[in-house]
């Protein structure tokens, strides 16, 4: 009985921590982030920025001259929202 005790609880802290992770609002999201939100892959979340689906930003990860997408709060909410934006002519 304490077995099942336990392990309903790991259940219920799996649960609450999953909760507070989206519920939690920060300025900006990673592409990861937002894909977990959105329920897309990463993959398409960056072609999205790229494409300038998304209004999203470049800044410097790590020490190296690689850059990484993020999304702002208000985007994010716009997205769900309204959607994606429109393809722009020069890169459709």
């Amino acid at each position: 009985m304490e077995a099942n005790v336990l392990q309903r609880l790991e259940r219920i802290e799996a649960v609450l921590q999953m909760l507070v992770r989206q519920q939690t609002i920060k300025d900006w999201y990673s592409t990861d982030e937002v894909a977990e939100v959105l329920g897309k892959s990463s993959l398409t979340v960056r072609e999205w920025c790229r494409l300038g689906r998304i209004r999203a930003q470049k800044r410097q990860c790590g020490r190296g001259l690689s850059h990484e997408w993020i999304i702002s709060h208000e985007e994010l909410q716009r997205i769900r929202n309204e959607g994606l934006l429109p393809i722009r002519k020069d890169q459709g």
